[in-house]
């Protein structure tokens, strides 16, 4: 495992991703396939709708969510969230990294990701496990229907916002590291 590779470039970048997934929620929320046009040097290139940018955004950003949350140690559990208990022999987790004491950090357990959720613990551990319900449902498989709940969307909004406080609460903040930036910028549309 190369670990400056790991900490500087791999889990910052789907830190950004889980952070352009909220994006793309909100924007779909609040603009659904409202026309989109997309200009590289001041030349069109994309017209079309916004969901072609939303969709795939939300559709990685599902994916890169879930791999954080199970980086952290984090799990659908019998249809609950739960920890992994054994990793696969290539698998990097939270574990295989020490506190700036030298303690090894532990697996997140659902109960401490929910109590840092600012929110009822039972809508944080509903919105981290919404995350593994459609990530193996909605995205790794065909279905009828997509959206088997009407909460997920709002679930996965939480998740999106909740996962990247995870890392920097729970791996970053213990090593002694400083948070990655992370964050997206973006003007928001006047109405």
């Amino acid at each position: 495992m190369d670990r400056d590779h790991l900490l500087n470039e791999l889990l910052p970048y789907r830190m950004h991703a889980v952070e352009t997934l909220n994006l793309a929620l909100n924007l779909n929320t609040r603009w659904g396939a409202a026309p989109m046009t997309l200009y590289a040097s001041d030349k069109l290139v994309v017209e079309g709708t916004l969901h072609g940018f939303t969709n795939p955004c939300i559709e990685a950003g599902m994916m890169h969510c879930r791999a954080l949350l199970e980086f952290l140690g984090l799990c659908d559990k019998n249809g609950r969230l739960g920890n992994i208990k054994k990793r696969r022999s290539t698998d990097i987790g939270i574990e295989d990294f020490n506190t700036s004491s030298g303690a090894p950090l532990k697996k997140v357990s659902p109960a401490d990701a929910a109590g840092r959720y600012p929110g009822p613990s039972g809508e944080a551990e509903n919105a981290l496990f919404a995350v593994f319900q459609v990530t193996n449902k909605g995205l790794a498989h065909v279905t009828e229907n997509l959206n088997d709940s009407p909460e997920h969307a709002r679930l996965i909004e939480i998740a999106s916002r909740g996962t990247p406080v995870l890392m920097v609460g729970c791996f970053y903040k213990p090593m002694g590291l400083p948070a990655p930036n992370h964050k997206l910028t973006h003007r928001p549309h006047a109405d």
